[in-house]
């Protein structure tokens, strides 16, 4: 009975093991192609002959994105929006998650405020609509265009919510009894205390604001405006004329778009692949302890 069971066992592990190990490299393989082929030389990439390693190695593709003052222009927008936009979507969602994370007896509507953010999170205004909300506001053309319509993401809240919720309440009560008030008990224990939860909504702000695109080629009227994304999705991909100009358009013609367009899609993705080994722990706490119920 226990060899069987002890068979059984080693069979499920190695089986296991194994399905991870195929899905790890399903992750892995296309950024590695993606490095090696921006690597590779024109020719060789032209002919298909790169795959995990590159071929005639050079670097001129970095070299060609690089000193392209729209590519730092962008990435300079990007870092900006960044920046404000992870500080704004953390700032709100730990000032609504607080109140909606008391009790009933403490905050009487508190369910109706809950369902009021849910059910913005179903059902969006569309669109249209909110590209004419954003007009209204003369938003357009700067850079709070793509920070406001996305300033208080409810999935977040709703993480950072349940947390708080399972924070123990006798340490809030003790708190009052010293004297501290809501704004005292917010910023020097409950935010403290949620470091695995903030530190999750943190990397899914910084992200979502990196990779975005589709916002800044809406709420941008000019490609001098474009972040990092949008710049990308313009150049390579549509190959946009008011980007490209003549003298960039002639230095293409010794590089392979290929290889220029992995070099470029490498470069917008090294950020997150550097932040998030350092983020990993607290992502996976984060997510799972917000919703253990005693």
């Amino acid at each position: 009975m226990v060899g069987k069971s002890s068979i059984s066992r080693k069979l499920f592990v190695g089986c296991n093991t194994a399905f991870l190990l195929l899905f790890c490299a399903f992750c892995i393989l296309p950024f590695v192609h993606l490095l090696a082929l921006s690597l590779s030389s024109k020719s060789a990439a032209s002919v298909g002959l790169v795959f995990l390693w590159p071929v005639e190695f050079t670097m001129k593709s970095y070299q060609f994105v690089l000193q392209k003052p729209e590519f730092l222009k962008s990435l300079g927008i990007t870092v900006e929006r960044v920046a404000l936009g992870t500080f704004v979507n953390m700032a709100l969602t730990i000032l609504a998650a607080y109140p909606l994370a008391k009790e009933k007896k403490h905050f009487r509507f508190r369910t109706v405020y809950v369902w009021f953010f849910v059910f913005t999170l179903l059902f969006s205004g569309g669109l249209i609509p909110t590209y004419m909300v954003v007009s209204s506001l003369e938003l357009k053309n700067t850079i709070w265009a793509l920070i406001i319509p996305g300033a208080l993401p409810i999935f977040n809240l709703v993480l950072l919510l349940n947390f708080f919720r399972g924070l123990p309440k006798e340490i809030e009560e003790s708190a009052f009894m010293d004297g501290a008030g809501h704004y005292t008990i917010l910023w020097k224990m409950y935010v403290p205390l949620s470091a695995p939860a903030l530190a999750t909504i943190g990397l899914f702000a910084v992200v979502g604001h990196w990779n975005s695109w589709f916002d800044g080629l809406i709420y941008m009227s000019s490609p001098t405006k474009y972040p990092l994304q949008t710049y990308l999705q313009s150049l390579v991909i549509e190959t946009n004329s008011k980007i490209l100009t003549k003298a960039t358009a002639e230095l293409l013609r010794h590089i392979s778009d290929r290889t220029v367009r992995a070099a470029q899609i490498f470069i917008g993705a090294l950020p997150v692949l550097m932040i998030y080994p350092f983020l990993q722990k607290y992502f996976m706490s984060g997510i799972v302890l917000g919703s253990v119920k005693e």
